[in-house]
């Protein structure tokens, strides 16, 4: 896994820099691997504050701890490293820890029409976000927040009991510690949909919640009323990631609300009776003006074009 990697990288480049002080060539090689990904900075400010806080440790276990055979120099490099490993085993035992909390952290992304965007947090954790989405990310000690103002974004969240991962969507929030979930947002509802682990759900009132596992979602709706638990088809409800629109049975008043996502100006429907025929099949995402133009021949219906250049579905 990534931490792990990272966390001995950080080590390996700690001795180096702790041993003889870096050519420009392996300065350069130490810039690059500190920029590559979040967690490569993350794990390599960890080591540094532990070994800081050996000036929180009695001199005598200090000494014991770095005491090595002089004969033996080539392991120079090697004693360093299990001086590193070492301290951080008495900084766990002392409780140093918990003075060295992560570092908090705060971020806000988007996509525009059309782009979907991949995302790797500080603590490898990776969101994917749809067409037309926006989040706003705020770590901090005890707790990993995430707000969905607008939009959808899949979460594949490491698993951290320490600090659980909150994502806040509306009128209702999704609380884990390590899963796979989908979360959109539309005006007046949250849609929550598991594809690995477990997650809870909680509306605006105290007994308000909802606990899903794989293959479950729910709905929040704008009040914050949370409905029961249902099966859904996470890979047809998630295909967005692989640019298709997956429509099981659906009516085409969802149809036209999930059309609009991807377009700059929205699909209406006409009629509560055109909003409630059902459509299954499958369309690519970044195309959908082929999807209006298979309507008429799959349903009993007609597309037309209004003056402020939305579509309109209507009845024949």
């Amino acid at each position: 896994m990534m931490d792990n990697r990272a966390r001995d990288e950080a080590a390996q480049w700690f001795v180096r820099l702790q041993d003889a002080e870096l050519g420009a060539a392996e300065r350069q090689q130490f810039e690059t691997w500190r920029h590559e990904h979040p967690d490569h900075q993350y794990e390599f400010d960890v080591l540094q504050g532990l070994w800081s806080a050996t000036d929180l440790l009695p001199a005598a276990r200090l000494r014991a701890l770095c005491d090595a055979p002089a004969e033996r120099p080539k392991r120079r490099a090697v004693l360093r490293y299990a001086v590193a490993a070492s301290v951080v085993a008495v900084a766990v035992g002392l409780g140093v820890f918990s003075i060295l909390q992560p570092k908090p952290y705060s971020a806000e992304f988007s996509t525009r029409l059309g782009e979907q965007r991949q995302v790797t947090l500080p603590d490898g954790s990776v969101m994917e976000l749809n067409s037309r989405s926006v989040v706003a990310v705020q770590f901090e000690k005890g707790r990993r927040g995430v707000v969905l103002k607008r939009g959808e974004a899949m979460f594949n969240v490491e698993h951290d009991t320490t600090r659980p991962f909150v994502v806040a969507a509306g009128a209702g929030q999704v609380t884990v510690t390590g899963t796979r979930f989908d979360v959109r947002r539309d005006d007046d509802s949250t849609r929550v949909v598991v594809e690995a682990g477990t997650v809870k759900v909680q509306g605006r009132a105290v007994d308000a919640s909802v606990t899903l596992t794989a293959g479950r979602g729910t709905h929040i709706d704008s009040q914050g009323n949370v409905v029961p638990a249902y099966a859904v088809n996470a890979a047809e409800l998630t295909a967005w990631r692989r640019g298709k629109l997956v429509f099981n049975n659906a009516s085409l008043g969802d149809v036209a609300r999930e059309v609009s996502r991807y377009r700059e100006q929205p699909v209406r429907v006409g009629s509560a009776a055109v909003s409630d025929l059902r459509l299954t099949s499958v369309f690519n995402a970044n195309d959908t003006d082929a999807l209006l133009k298979a309507l008429p021949h799959i349903l009993p219906v007609a597309v037309r074009a209004l003056p402020d250049g939305s579509q309109e579905i209507i009845s024949r």
